[in-house]
C-alpha cells in the first residue's frame, strides 16, 4: 500500500452541492480523509439544475458525446470542477439533470439514473483525465455499475483491470423496475436476467445489482452489517447477501469534526470545550429556552430531537409515551419534517404541555445547533439505523444520546453502567415504548442525582475521536483486499 491508490466515487449525492441525507456527507468527507492520507479520491455525480446555477462560474466544460440509452442516444457532457480539495466531475444532461430536485418521479428517477450509470462507464478512458483503479459506487443509483461493467466492457477486453466497491447507505431503497425497459435502457442480454443475477422476484434490481457483482460491498456500521444477513432488517435481499456475506463488511461512518466543533461553532450561543463545558452548555440551554419560548429553567433535563418525521425513525414510540414522558420534570423539543400525521401530533402534544414541550416542524441550521448544544439527552429511537450521524452530533455537543441498540447506534453509544460507571449514553433494546420510557427515567434519575457520573459521560462524548481518518483507513484495506486476492 506504499503506492497511491487511485479511486472514483459514484454517487448522486455530495455535500455541499447536492443533498437530501447523510450520503452526501460521506461522499464529501470519505474522498477528502483518503487525499489527505496520501492517495487520488475523486467523485462523479451528475450536473443537477441547483449545481449548475450556483456553481457556472467554476465549472470546466471538458468533452461531450453520445450515450446510447435503450433506442435512443442521449447527450453526455463532462465538466469538472474542484471541491473542498476534491476534484469532481459532473455528467450533464438537461433532460435528466435540468430539474430543481435532485429526485423527481421514482419511475423517471430508475430511466436518469441509468442514464447516469451508463454515462460514467463511457467516459471512463480517454474522456477522462483519471483512469481510476477503483469505482467505489454508493447505492442503488449507482448499483448497475458493475454489471454493466462486465457486460459491456470486461466480457470484451476493455477496463479488465478496474475494480468495483459498492457501499449500502440504507437497504430499504434499492432501485425497482419492471423488466422490458431496464433490459432495454441498460442494453444487457437474457443471460443477466436471471433470479440468480440481476433480477429480484422478476423485476430487475439495481441495490442486488451492486451486491452480486461488486468486488467488495460494504455498509456503513458493522452492526448494520450483520443486520441485513437477517429477515428484518434484509428488505428482501438477506438471502443473497447471506450467498455474497464472504465480500460484505461493515465500516463505520464518521463526522466532519471541523464542521460540528463546539469549541469553534458560530451557531451556538456560547463556544466551549471538555474544560469549561458546564459553563458552555448551561449559556446555550438558557438562549434555547428564550429562543424557543420555554420556561429558563437550568435545572430541567432537556431532551431533544431532530430528525425526518418517518417511521423509522421510532416517532411512533415516542408518541405512545410522550405525555407520560412529560409528566417527568423534563422539558421535551421536537424538530423535523416528513409525514403530516406525525407533524400533527407533535403539535398537539405541545398544546397539551405548552410549558414542556415544542413542536418545530421546520428544518434550521442554527437552530438545530443550538439544540444539540443546550439540550441534555438526545433520542434516537429507531427501528432501524444504519449508522446515523445525529447521535456522534450529539456526543461532540455534550449531549447524551438515548438510542435503540440498531446498526450504527449500537456501534456508537455505550450504555450507561451504574456498577462501574462506564458507558457514554442510554439505550433499549426492543421496539418497545415502554422501554424508551424506562430508559428515559433511568437517564432522568441520574441528571437529577448523579451529576459526577453524568459528567464522565459528557467528557467521553467531548473528547471521543469521531474523526473519517480511522475510517479512511479501513476502507484502504478493502480497496488492498481485492487486489490481495488476485
Amino acid at each position: 500500500m506504499s503506492d497511491a491508490m487511485k479511486i472514483l466515487f459514484v454517487s448522486s449525492e455530495m455535500s455541499p452541492l447536492a443533498k437530501s441525507g447523510g450520503l452526501a456527507d460521506v461522499v464529501s468527507a470519505l474522498p477528502q480523509a483518503l487525499r489527505a492520507l496520501g492517495h487520488d479520491a475523486r467523485v462523479i455525480l451528475p450536473l443537477y439544475k441547483q449545481i449548475k446555477d450556483q456553481y457556472h462560474d467554476q465549472l470546466n466544460f471538458m468533452s461531450w458525446s453520445m450515450t446510447k440509452l435503450g433506442w435512443r442516444s442521449m447527450y453526455n457532457g463532462l465538466f469538472q470542477m474542484e471541491v473542498n480539495g476534491v476534484p469532481c466531475y459532473f455528467i450533464d444532461n438537461e433532460y435528466y439533470f435540468g430539474h430543481d430536485g435532485i429526485y423527481l418521479d421514482y419511475s423517471f428517477d430508475i430511466e436518469r439514473f441509468a442514464f447516469f450509470q451508463r454515462a460514467v462507464l463511457d467516459v471512463l478512458g480517454e474522456r477522462l483525465d483519471f483512469h481510476p483503479q477503483y469505482l467505489h459506487l454508493n447505492d442503488w443509483q449507482a448499483g448497475a455499475i458493475p454489471l454493466l461493467l462486465e457486460a459491456h466492457y470486461q466480457s470484451r477486453g476493455y477496463l479488465l483491470d478496474l475494480k468495483t466497491v459498492f457501499t449500502i447507505h440504507n437497504l430499504k431503497y434499492q432501485g425497482i423496475h419492471g423488466r422490458e425497459k431496464i433490459q432495454d435502457l441498460l442494453d444487457l442480454p437474457d443471460a443477466y436476467m436471471r433470479e440468480d443475477t440481476f433480477l429480484k422476484d422478476g423485476a430487475p434490481n439495481f441495490m442486488k445489482a451492486g451486491i452480486v457483482y461488486a468486488n467488495r460491498v460494504t455498509t456503513v456500521s458493522p452492526s448494520y452489517a450483520e443486520e441485513i444477513l437477517l429477515d428484518y432488517y434484509g428488505e428482501g435481499l438477506n438471502h443473497v447477501l447471506q450467498a455474497q456475506s464472504w465480500k460484505v463488511r461493515g465500516i463505520l461512518n464518521a463526522l466532519d469534526v471541523e464542521e460540528y466543533n463546539p469549541k469553534t461553532d458560530p451557531y451556538i450561543a456560547k463556544n466551549f470545550d471538555q474544560r469549561n463545558w458546564r459553563k458552555g452548555k448551561a449559556a446555550n440551554k438558557q438562549t434555547l429556552q428564550a429562543r424557543l419560548g420555554l420556561p429558563q429553567r437550568p435545572e430541567l433535563p432537556v431532551f431533544s430531537m431532530i430528525t425526518r418525521l418517518v417511521s423509522q425513525k421510532g416517532i411512533d414510540l415516542l408518541l405512545y409515551i410522550a405525555d407520560e414522558l412529560l409528566e417527568q420534570d423534563i422539558q421535551l423539543l421536537v424538530m423535523g419534517t416528513g409525514d403530516y400525521l406525525y407533524e400533527d401530533a407533535l403539535r398537539a402534544i405541545q398544546d397539551r404541555h405548552p410549558d414542556r414541550m415544542r413542536a418545530i416542524i421546520d428544518f434550521n441550521e442554527a437552530t438545530s445547533r443550538l439544540i444539540y448544544a443546550g439540550s441534555d439527552i438526545f433520542l434516537m429511537p429507531s427501528l432501524f439505523e444504519p449508522c446515523g450521524l445525529s447521535q456522534m452530533m450529539a456526543l461532540r455537543y455534550g449531549t447524551l444520546p438515548l438510542v435503540r441498540e440498531t446498526g450504527g447506534l449500537r456501534d456508537t453509544v455505550q450504555p450507561y453502567n451504574r456498577y462501574d460507571g462506564s458507558g457514554n449514553g442510554f439505550s433499549f433494546s426492543n421496539i418497545n415504548a415502554h422501554e424508551l420510557l424506562f430508559t428515559s427515567k433511568q437517564a432522568i434519575d441520574l441528571f437529577y442525582h448523579d451529576q459526577a457520573s453524568w459528567g464522565r459521560m459528557v467528557r467521553r462524548g467531548l473528547t471521543a475521536d469521531f474523526s473519517w481518518e480511522k475510517s479512511a483507513k479501513e476502507y484502504l484495506k478493502v480497496y488492498q483486499s481485492i487486489i490481495d486476492q488476485g
